[in-house]
């Protein structure tokens, strides 16, 4: 049976909670509003439509990487496969629309953000995971990065200043998106409540 993958946009609209399996296999949840925009002809301006919830899971790494890299209110995109969950509870019908992550990411179209690799991950380039930091181990079997990607990284490093103030800001800001509309936030003005619709 062939899979359905999607791509949305939307809003944390919660805190991402985080716990393992019992095999010790890493997961992070969180809950997303997707809220429609559309231009109103007799308004004559873009007003919000319905808003859709979704439950975002994530596993292993991405798991990992989510709980340093998301707060509530941020605009992202995720890209995974679509689940439609359906239930009876007494006489009512229940359902929930989840995706099974593969890849979560900050949308750039509303906010600036700064990419960090985190230690250990597969196709690191040399020095990805900042100065001062030891090199992990090559894994087997791990994904080739293509040349202009290390140039690059190089490059930005180099034209980054060593002054210590420098590098004690830096983590404060890699992962968090800065954008003029911060306070549009799922559930505060955007898509009714958010705690409301994690049923």
């Amino acid at each position: 049976m062939s899979e359905t993958h999607v791509t949305v946009t939307g809003n944390v609209a919660t805190e991402v909670s985080y716990g393992e399996t019992s095999g010790g296999v890493p997961m992070a949840k969180f809950r997303l509003g997707c809220t429609e925009r559309r231009y109103d002809r007799q308004r004559e301006c873009w007003v919000d439509g319905e808003t859709q919830w979704v439950t975002v899971t994530a596993w292993r790494a991405l798991a990992v990487n989510l709980i340093g890299s998301l707060s509530r209110g941020d605009p992202v995109l995720v890209s995974g496969r679509l689940r439609v969950r359906e239930w009876v509870e007494g006489e009512a019908k229940r359902g929930r629309v989840e995706i099974d992550a593969r890849s979560v990411g900050h949308d750039l179209t509303r906010g600036t953000t700064a990419f960090r690799w985190a230690a250990g991950v597969r196709g690191q380039p040399p020095g990805g995971a900042g100065p001062g930091v030891p090199e992990p181990a090559p894994e087997p079997g791990g994904e080739v990065v293509p040349a202009w990607i290390v140039s690059a990284l190089e490059a930005r490093r180099a034209s980054v200043p060593s002054s210590g103030a420098a590098s004690a800001v830096a983590p404060e800001v890699t992962s968090k998106v800065t954008s003029g509309e911060s306070g549009d936030m799922a559930g505060k003005g955007r898509g009714g409540d958010a705690e409301g619709a994690l049923t």
